[in-house]
């Protein structure tokens, strides 16, 4: 049985995960900063990300000009070893096309590993890498604002 230490530290970090997914969905750039870490890295699919402004700007490159998009997120799990954060959260991102790309959809599945460190503004991801397992449809939906 998990301790209640452990379920408020997963239940932290849930949170911030969801406002990853408002970021993307909402286009809401400026809560970067409430879900990475002023130092994070990140990897999406093998592409390396090597600062914060990276990770904003590979978003902003992929949502800013894409229609609709809904991030599902599920199935956390949370692990401390030796003081250390780590999570994985399934994913399920879907993606519809602006413009004359509005008949195109793509989705892709995948997870999330996350490091975690904690700052005085809360938890936030120090390194996050994406694995996608599978995909449907086409990534020309994705692209910057026009």
């Amino acid at each position: 049985m998990k301790t209640l230490e452990e379920l408020l530290l997963e239940r932290e970090l849930h949170q911030v995960l969801i406002a990853y997914a408002r970021l993307c969905d909402g286009r809401d750039w400026a809560l970067i900063d409430q879900v990475f870490s002023a130092d994070a890295s990140a990897s999406y699919g093998g592409r390396a990300l090597p600062d914060g402004a990276a990770i904003l700007a590979m978003l902003r490159n992929n949502l800013g000009g894409c229609g609709p998009t809904q991030h599902l997120l599920g199935n956390l799990q949370v692990w401390v070893q030796d003081e250390q954060v780590n999570s994985r959260i399934e994913v399920r991102a879907s993606h519809r096309g602006a413009g004359e790309k509005q008949a195109l959809t793509y989705d892709c599945m995948g997870h999330y590993q996350d490091r975690w460190t904690h700052t005085p503004g809360g938890w936030r991801i120090a390194h996050r890498a994406m694995t996608v397992t599978m995909e449907f449809g086409s990534r020309k939906v994705l692209g910057p604002e026009p």
